[in-house]
């Protein structure tokens, strides 16, 4: 009876354990990354244009979560037949290695990290489970194997060449999207400058210094001392630029973001966030830190979502995209969703058409929405990823 008890109870906890794996992970994200029910209306001028762009995003943590992005999901923002009705030419994707529990705009410590039970939950490789190094070497893995699968509609970008060849491919027709690869904060390189070379020789070619929290490279706009560049920071930045890996002030403290600006010999980005003249939140850039980009050849790109934009209306998008514009030029300014980074928007990757629309509502010409929804990114990045001397 106790033996029969005991078989029972094992099978009832096997089949819990396979339910919770199975079903978490879409629990979590459900509740993570929202689309808000909204009606967007857009008009024939915007439908047209819109068929003829090459849109390019700067950040979406896709790859955070357990879904195969090469099939159309009701969960999420991004998927590559999204991203083809979006009339997407490129997507960077960021590896999310860590974030602090109760994570706010304001100061978090290193101390807690809600990622890990998600990477267990995920039944991610067990090398994964403690190594912040390790998870971004796999999320660069589950890009390639989404890539391979894709018959040739999906293509990771490594070069400039590569990004001139999927811009003459969809001048000619093709639907293909190039998907590149970045990541949020160097806490990944757990303080070994030589294992840049380990994440550049796996395909990253964009960083964030730090993510919502201080790292041993820089200081966080969230963290708790918000300083500045580290030592070791100093040479990471230096050997990102030698590589031709472009560096990224998204996250990073005001103090890192201006001594990036002194320093920098190579275009930097701001991946996805907001300005503080139209959303006064901490983590967007001032109009200095905004000349400061534009002065190094940069480019600011601008989210969706509430901390961005202070709303979740492409109307809002626009407008702090028209600041950019009108402060430094239409040459700096682009798109940054933070698509899938546990964000309420509007609309996802399909209907980003929204901000087309939102674009001609303010009087931006063809010209320059061509530059602010792709042109503008795809440039930076062409050459941001060249090797420097």
């Amino acid at each position: 009876m106790k033996r029969r008890i005991g078989i029972i109870l094992l099978a009832v906890l096997l089949l819990g354990a396979i339910a919770f794996f199975t079903f978490a992970p879409g629990v979590v994200e459900n509740s993570a990354n929202k689309v808000a029910p909204t009606e967007l209306k857009v008009r024939a001028r915007a439908e047209a244009l819109h068929k003829t762009l090459d849109v390019a995003d700067m950040h979406a943590d896709s790859l955070l979560w357990k879904r195969d992005l090469l099939k159309r999901s009701d969960r999420g923002q991004v998927d590559l037949p999204r991203l083809q009705a979006g009339h997407y030419a490129l997507q960077v994707f960021s590896s999310v290695t860590k974030a602090p529990r109760n994570q706010n705009y304001d100061g978090n410590s290193g101390d807690t990290d809600k990622v890990t039970a998600l990477v267990i939950a995920d039944m991610q490789p067990v090398r994964t489970w403690n190594s912040l190094l390790e998870r971004s070497l796999y999320h660069a893995e589950k890009l390639k194997r989404f890539a391979a699968r894709s018959d040739g509609q999906m293509r990771v970008i490594t070069t400039a060449a590569d990004l001139d060849k999927l811009v003459a491919d969809r001048l000619a027709g093709r639907p293909v999207v190039g998907a590149m690869l970045s990541i949020e904060g160097l806490q990944d390189l757990e303080g070994r400058l030589d294992n840049l070379d380990r994440l550049y020789a796996a395909g990253f070619r964009m960083a964030g210094l730090a993510h919502f929290f201080d790292n041993d490279v820089s200081g966080s706009m969230h963290g708790i001392a918000k300083g500045g560049l580290t030592p070791l920071g100093r040479q990471v930045v230096a050997r990102m630029e030698k590589l031709g890996m472009v560096v990224d002030v998204a996250h990073a403290s005001h103090e890192t973001v201006a001594e990036l600006i002194a320093i920098a010999r190579r275009p930097l980005v701001s991946s996805h966030g907001g300005v503080q003249a139209t959303c006064k939140v901490n983590r967007n850039l001032t109009d200095a830190e905004i000349r400061g980009v534009a002065r190094t050849g940069g480019v600011i790109g601008i989210g969706y979502w509430d901390g961005a934009i202070c709303s979740t209306r492409p109307d809002d998008v626009a407008k702090a995209i028209a600041h950019v514009r009108d402060l430094v030029g239409i040459d700096h300014v682009g798109l940054g969703s933070d698509f899938d980074g546990a964000v309420t928007t509007q609309f996802d990757a399909s209907q980003v058409i929204a901000v087309t629309q939102a674009l001609i509502d303010r009087g931006f010409s063809d010209d320059d929405i061509r530059k602010v929804m792709g042109g503008n990114v795809i440039r930076v990045l062409t050459a941001g990823i060249k090797p420097g001397a």
